[in-house]
């Protein structure tokens, strides 16, 4: 297999990524990261890599590759992951603990979650909400 990416480090990444491994004061998955491009730079084979980290050939072509387009710095640091964004802002929740604290529906002695949702989307503090996402905000202040 011909590889597209070939490391060549410089003294002060070699050394950079010898500290990363020896400190051991960030995540695994870096660290690994740090051994596949010390590896590769002495010239090992991918499966060697492999068999040597635990990690799998993908991983390896990937860390060569952010290695050759970026650095080190493109390989140590992890780009932001967007995630998913919050099921309601903290004003849309502080509405709905201001409802949960305001006197019960007749015949409940309590706000039951459907209920708190359904006067939730009555009143237009959110567009709809289910009732695990008013159990999940309760349970923050409880």
């Amino acid at each position: 297999m011909v590889k597209l990416y070939h490391v060549h480090l410089s003294d002060d990444e070699r050394t950079r990524l010898e500290q990363v491994i020896s400190r051991g004061k960030t995540t695994a998955r870096v660290i690994t990261r740090a051994r596949i491009l010390l590896k590769a730079a002495e010239g090992w084979h991918d499966q060697e890599i492999v068999d040597a980290v635990g990690s799998s050939v993908p991983t390896v072509a990937r860390v060569r590759h952010h290695f050759v387009e970026g650095g080190v710095d493109a390989v140590l640091k992890d780009k932001p992951q967007p995630g998913r964004p919050r099921a309601l802002s903290s004003k849309q929740a502080a509405h709905l603990i201001a409802i949960a604290c305001s006197p019960a529906p007749d015949g409940h002695d309590h706000w039951p979650l459907r209920l708190l949702g359904q006067k939730a989307v009555e009143l237009g503090y959110v567009e709809s909400i289910s009732p695990e996402t008013v159990r999940q905000a309760l349970k923050k202040i409880s």
